[in-house]
Formats: structure tokens, C-alpha cells, sequence
């Protein structure tokens, strides 16, 4: 029997995941009415990454009330997964779209909220969790997630610390002492799909210091403040690399969960796929129909068009992206394992007009791979 396997991104704001997946299904049972559809939502680790591995793995969405970035309370959603694990977007209790532009200020923004949503994950059970760290308000070294997680950090007068940017400067000694037990027993991972250093020219605060409301002057002081609390991590784990890549992610969270948790840094499509267990869906299938909103360059590196096609170009199996629009670029996506590339936009006009109809257009486009797939492929 003909078996199809669906995993496209989300067409952001128009159509979900899950629902690309049933249009998809729609189409392919109009050219093989016999074949076997398997659906599946996926997503890069970036928004939308927490419902689509839930949706995949059967598990279930929780809500918690954190501490956002400033301190205020805010309601944050996670994902318990159906094998027992969970998956958390940092984005949802330190995130940068929490905070008004007024808000801004790196010096005294927290990670204490994420913190808060992995102790939340341990209450529930979860013994390997998933840290997605894109999107982040802070700059604080992770020192807010680790004191939500009993880690406590002093100044030199013995002040204990917030750990908020502004404290950075001021570590003089960490206090592992109270740091939950139950971190021991549990295996993290992070998704990042940055490379730069925790310091320098590429580090957390050069690079996204300014996207996040500080000035040329505050990013001075928060490197400096960074390169002190560097030194310190080093001084407390011994193995501590702060050159490592991926240690500058959300501004330094990236560090902290490698040296407070011991956790592994995975790029955010290779986990989700691996949480999702792609490899074993895979297998047996004749094509794999991927896509995303828009694919451009930047498509054929660390997106989900390239993940997946990656992974059906190991095993063999065909696969076809199916997108929104696409830039002339986009084509680098036929040297990494996507076959074909179908824009689902095929009339020359308006931008509203082509997402008010964005349903329509991507059945079409679904409607002439199979159709075409169809002159060359019996269904059996």
C-alpha cells in the first residue's frame, strides 16, 4: 500500500501545522484513494514548538503562574509529552514579546520564571525535559532559572542576589547547596540554533544585548558584567567553556543549563524530530510532503524543510516542499534532500488577498503534487 508521511511547519498566522497535514490528506486521497496518510506537527523549536509535540507524542498542555521577565506574574504554558518527558519554551515565562518597549532594560530582566516552569516539570513527574531558549528578554547568565532551582548566588558583602543582568558584575561566590535534588535524576536538553559564545564580538550581549532594549553603553556594561560571571562558572565547574558554541543563547542560559543541569545543546529541528520519532514514522514510506510559509536562504539551514528533508535524503525517501512563496534563494533547498518545491501562491496579486485565501491555494498546490506523483507512481 502507497504510505504517505505529512510534517509541515506552521504557515505562520494562516495555517497550523496539524492543519497542513489534513489538507494534504485531503489531496492524496483524491489521486490514491488506498493510501495510507500518516500526519504529523512539527516545528523548529521556535513558536508553536510546545502544541505541536504535544499533539504529536499524545501528551497534554499545562499552565503555570510564573515570574515573568520583570517580576510580574505571568501564565505560561508547557507540555508534558506522551512518553513521560516535557518540553518548555522559555520564550513563555521570560520572553521577549512579555514586555512592553519601555520594559526593555537586559540590567534588570530574569530567567527566574523558566526556572520556575522546569521545578513545575519535576512536580509533574518528568524526568527528561526539553528547554526550547529561543526568543528571550534576559541577559542574565541563566542566574534566574538556577535560583528558581535552589542554586543561590552571593555578592561580596554576602548580599544574596536577584540575578537579574545588573547582578553579573557582582558574583562573588554560588551556593550549590540548595539546588533541587531532583536535578540530579533528570537527563535536559536544550534546542539552540545559535552558535556564539557566551563572550566577545559573537557573544550573548553583543549580538542580542541591543535586540533586547540596551544602549551601546549598557551592552559595555553587561559584557563586562558577563566576562566576570564567566570566570566565576569556571571557577565552579572545573570543564566550564565559555567559548563553547551555544553557551550565549538567551543570553547566557545557554551556559547555565549546560553547567548547572549538564545539559545537551541539540539544534531545535533535530530534537523535535527526535522527540516526535520521525525516523520510525518514516520508514516503509513512499514520500514525505514538508513546507513551511515562506522558504528562502535561510530555509536550507537548521528550518524544518531542511531537517526533514535531510532525513529522508539518508533513508531514501522522496521528499516535496510545499510553501507559501518562496525567494530565488529557496532553491538551495534542492542540494540538502528536497526533490521538489511547490509555491502554493500561483496568481500575481495582493499580499492580504493571497492569506485570506492561504487554505485554498496550499489544497491546490497539494492538489498537483499527488496528481502529478500520480503519472508516475500506481497506486498499490
Amino acid at each position: 500500500m502507497t504510505r504517505f508521511l505529512f510534517a509541515s511547519d506552521s504557515f505562520k498566522g494562516t495555517i497550523s501545522s496539524a492543519r497542513a497535514a489534513q489538507l494534504l490528506t485531503t489531496a492524496a486521497r483524491e489521486s490514491f484513494p488506498q493510501a495510507q496518510t500518516v500526519e504529523l506537527a512539527v516545528a523548529d523549536g521556535g513558536e508553536g514548538t510546545v502544541e505541536a509535540v504535544v499533539a504529536a507524542t499524545g501528551g497534554t498542555l499545562r499552565t503555570a503562574t510564573v515570574r515573568g521577565p520583570r517580576g510580574g506574574e505571568v501564565s505560561a504554558t508547557y507540555g508534558l509529552l506522551g512518553d513521560g518527558g516535557a518540553l518548555i519554551e522559555m520564550a513563555a515565562a521570560s520572553g521577549l514579546p512579555l514586555l512592553e518597549d519601555a520594559q526593555r532594560d537586559p540590567r534588570l530582566t530574569s530567567t527566574y520564571g523558566t526556572g520556575q516552569l522546569i521545578a513545575r516539570a519535576l512536580d509533574d513527574g518528568a524526568r527528561d525535559i526539553t528547554l526550547a531558549i529561543g526568543g528571550s528578554a534576559t541577559n542574565d547568565g541563566g542566574m534566574g532559572c538556577m535560583r528558581a532551582l535552589g542554586v543561590r548566588f552571593f555578592a561580596d558583602d554576602g548580599t544574596e542576589l536577584d540575578g537579574v543582568g545588573a547582578d553579573l558584575a557582582r558574583v562573588a561566590r554560588i551556593d550549590l547547596t540548595g539546588m533541587d535534588a531532583r536535578v540530579a535524576r533528570a537527563t535536559f536538553c536544550v534546542m539552540c540554533d545559535v552558535d556564539n559564545p557566551l563572550l566577545g564580538a559573537r557573544g550573548a550581549t553583543h549580538v542580542f544585548g541591543p535586540q533586547k532594549g540596551a544602549s551601546a553603553a549598557v551592552v559595555a556594561e553587561l559584557e563586562h558584567g558577563m566576562a566576570h560571571y564567566a570566570r566565576m562558572l569556571a571557577k565552579t565547574f572545573h570543564t566550564f567553556d565559555a567559548t563553547a558554541p551555544g553557551m550565549g543563547a538567551a543570553g547566557g542560559l545557554g551556559a547555565a543549563c549546560q553547567a548547572f543541569l549538564g545539559a545537551t545543546l541539540q539544534p531545535g529541528i533535530e530534537r523535535v524530530l527526535d522527540l516526535v520519532g520521525f525516523d520510525a514514522l518514516l520508514d516503509g514510506c513512499d514520500l514525505c510532503v514538508t513546507g513551511e510559509g515562506h522558504a528562502d536562504a535561510q530555509s536550507a539551514h537548521g528550518k524544518v524543510i531542511s531537517g526533514i528533508a535531510a532525513r529522508c535524503s539518508r533513508v531514501g525517501v522522496p521528499c516535496v516542499a510545499i510553501v507559501g512563496g518562496m525567494d530565488a534563494d529557496a532553491c538551495e533547498l534542492l542540494q540538502v534532500g528536497v526533490d521538489a518545491l511547490v509555491p502554493t501562491v500561483i496568481d500575481v496579486g495582493e499580499l492580504r488577498d493571497a492569506l485570506d485565501h492561504a487554505e485554498r491555494n496550499y489544497l491546490l498546490a497539494a492538489r498537483r503534487v499527488f496528481s502529478l506523483l500520480k503519472i508516475a507512481v500506481p497506486s498499490h
